[in-house]
Formats: structure tokens, sequence, C-alpha cells
């Protein structure tokens, strides 16, 4: 359960563990943040992701997909889906990154060159952020590569700054480590204890740990920022859960954050069902699109044995496969893949077909997957409770999803997309026997 401690603080450090510029100063409540007397508007409290193009340890990290979202999307959507920010922008100077943050729903602002280099630090762009928007009274900044953040987190400090008066507050989690002293190469020296007896270890139940910042989250008001702190003033720590803490600047590799993101993530405002039917479409979602002809005149094509399998492993577990396409395939050629599907061919309004598969079985659309990659498959995309693209499918299909695979269509995009839901199904049942 989250816990939430408050409290002034003795000493600031600005985010990433960059240097202090001293003491946080006492700060005189005033007019505004909604602190005054008759103040009608509610103070403007802004969200605010910093992220530029420039990564040296991965190239355009910002926006690589991590469980099918590009890693922006996760804060993206958990401060959206809060309703406590009167806005939310994405701070960067790359045209891609601004692409995907106009995608999500937010609003840009292009930062200058001045704070986009490898030595600007957080507080310079928010302060040129702050510059072109006197209308923000908050700031919410949020790190992107914390892809575990839910929106209750964010409501819960949104009331504290808003509610109990708090200047600033910062994101912490609690960690049992033992710490020891740091003894210096060629010193002749022992080390020391710096938080244990070792004479008397604790056990890890018996030791509350201690609070570490986790950068997910830097909470502060325009006044307080302007004076070059994002911590100070009437100060206060959120303790976030453990397994909603993850940096993946810090702490883990990429494939480990996407098995917790997908465990522990924020996947919308909408409960997730079990899902009972997959429909996938056939050219460049079963196949490669690619359709060669015999010499005499048999149509021919190719799939990777990955997605038989993985279409046999979702009718194992109980979910109906059912393949669609609006091209007159030859269901003679897809009958020898024997896949044991039933499938609908030459289909002029793949919505209406789904929609009457669905009826049929007894479904809403929250029990249906679809895989699609087509402008043709973007309304079954938008309806369906899972939905999926190859990575090679077009643009418009990519929007629609809140999935992209990794691998592109007649190469095992199928078998992906069964072990992604395979894996929510798992978080399904969990969360249906707490």
């Amino acid at each position: 359960m989250d816990s939430v401690e408050k409290g002034a603080a003795t000493s600031v450090s600005n985010p990433r563990g960059r240097p202090s510029r001293g003491r946080p100063p006492k700060l005189q409540r005033n007019s505004r943040g909604g602190q005054g007397r008759g103040v009608e508007k509610p103070p403007h409290l802004a969200a605010l992701i910093l992220a530029r193009g420039g990564s040296k340890g991965i190239p355009l990290k910002n926006i690589k997909h991590l469980a099918g979202v590009p890693l922006i999307g996760w804060v993206l959507r958990a401060a959206l889906d809060s309703g406590v920010f009167q806005s939310v922008w994405v701070s960067t100077d790359h045209d891609e990154i601004e692409n995907v943050a106009k995608q999500f729903g937010a609003q840009v602002h292009r930062r200058s060159s001045e704070t986009s280099k490898d030595s600007s630090t957080s507080l310079d762009a928010i302060i040129e952020f702050l510059n072109y928007h006197n209308e923000v009274d908050i700031v919410g900044n949020i790190q992107a590569t914390s892809p575990c953040l839910h929106p209750t987190d964010l409501q819960k400090v949104a009331e504290m700054i808003r509610e109990e008066g708090y200047d600033s507050v910062f994101s912490v989690v609690r960690r049992h480590q033992f710490r020891w002293s740091e003894i210096q190469k060629g010193v002749n020296e022992v080390t020391e204890p710096l938080n244990l007896n070792p004479a008397k270890r604790p056990r890890r139940q018996d030791w509350d740990g201690e609070l570490y910042e986790n950068g997910s989250f830097y909470f502060a008001k325009r006044h307080l920022i302007e004076m070059g702190y994002l911590q100070g003033g009437k100060m206060a720590y959120y303790e976030m859960r453990a397994e909603h803490s993850v940096d993946i600047d810090v702490d883990i590799d990429w494939p480990i954050a996407e098995q917790r993101v997908l465990r522990f993530g924020y996947f919308g405002k909408e409960k997730l069902k079990e899902i009972k039917l997959l429909v996938c479409n056939i050219d460049g979602c079963l196949t490669n699109g690619h359709i060669y002809v015999s010499g005499d005149q048999k149509e021919i094509i190719s799939y990777d044995v990955k997605d038989a399998i993985g279409i046999s492993l979702l009718k194992k577990s109980g979910i109906e496969v059912r393949l669609i396409s609006e091209r007159a395939c030859s269901k003679q050629t897809l009958s020898s893949l024997k896949l044991d599907c039933k499938m609908e061919v030459g289909v002029t309004d793949k919505l209406a077909v789904v929609d009457e598969w669905r009826k049929e079985m007894g479904l809403c659309w929250k029990e249906v997957a679809y895989l699609g990659n087509e402008v043709s498959d973007e309304e079954c995309l938008k309806r369906a409770g899972l939905s999926a693209v190859p990575a090679d499918a077009c643009s418009a299909a990519q929007k629609a999803v809140g999935y992209i695979c990794k691998c592109n269509g007649g190469r095992g995009a199928i078998r992906e997309f069964a072990e992604h839901i395979f894996l929510l199904m798992e978080k399904v049942n969990n969360s249906c026997q707490k």
C-alpha cells in the first residue's frame, strides 16, 4: 500500500544527483499558486516531461518501444488519465519525439539548443518552459524513464500541493540496503559501516530501510523554481511502491524493464478483460504480404512456423483465432497451412464482420484482440480490447493501437502478440484473485 510522509527537509538536491545550490529557502506564502485569500481561479498545474533527442546510451530512447509502447507514452498515459493537470507538455528538440507526444495527446514545447546540450540541467529546461508559459503556477516534472508510474500517485501528490500547501514534493522509494564507507584505491584504510551495526545485523522485517530519491517526479511551485530550486520551501516526499519504481536510466536494462511494465505498469482507465477471440489480418500479419504465382497460376504464400505455434498456443488456452482479409485470398491455399481457423476473405467492411463474430460468441469488444496492419484495420484496432500491429504496419494502423510488435508481418508478429496476450491475461487473473 502507498504511504506518504511529509515534513521540511534540511537540504536540497537537484534531480539526478546534480549539485545543489545550497539550503532550500524558507518561502513566504503568497497568492500565486492558490494560497492567497479570495483566489477564484485554481492554480494551473502543468505536467512537464523533458525528452530531448540526444541520448548517448540508447538512440532516441524516449520513443523506443517498451512492451509495444513508446517509452514516453507510459508516463503520458498516466499523466493524462490522472485528471489533475490543466495541461500536459513534452519539452523536446526532436521532430519524432514531438510527433509521438502529440499522438498521445500532449502539447509540445520546442526547447532551445541552449537547453538541449549534454551539459544542460533539468532545471534549465523547466525555467525556459516557464518563461514561455506565464499561465503555469505549478510544474510536475515527470521523468520519461519511469514507465511504471500510475495516475493514483500523481493524484495524491497534486492533493499535497493544492490542498495541504506544500511548495515541493518529490518521489522516493524504500530500500533495504546496507551501506559501507568507500575506500580509495591505494589508501591503507578499513571500511566502516554507515547504517548498521555488523554485530547486530537486523533482519529485513525488523528494519524499516531507508528512503532514496527514485527520480520519478518532482513537483514544485513557480516561485520556488524561479529561485533555482526544485526542492525547497515547505517540502515533502512521496513514497512510491517498490514495484512501481522503475528507472531505465539507472538500474534496469530493457528486457527486464519490459517484464516489469507488463506486470506492474498502467494500461489505461478501463480494466483489462480476459481475451476470448483474436482476429488476425492475413496479408501483412499472418504473411509478409508477398504473393507468389506458380507457372500454373496458383497462388503461393509464405508464413513463419513461429506464428503457427503462436496460433496453436492461443487455441490451447481457450482463445478462438479467426483470420480475415479484404483480398479474395485462395481459401484452398490457406487451408493447406492447416491452421484450423475460421476465415473470411474478400471482406469490404472488416468492422462489420468482426462485430458479427463478436455477437455470435456473446462477447464485448474488451474480450476481442485484433492484429492488423492496414488502414482498413484501423476501426477494428480502435474498438478491440487489445490491439497490435507488426513492426512494418502502415502509420495509420500504428497510431490506432496499444502495442507495436518488434517483429514484422509474417515474421513472428502473431507469436509475439500471443505472448503479450498471455502476460496481460496473467495480470487479469492475478487482479481477480486479490
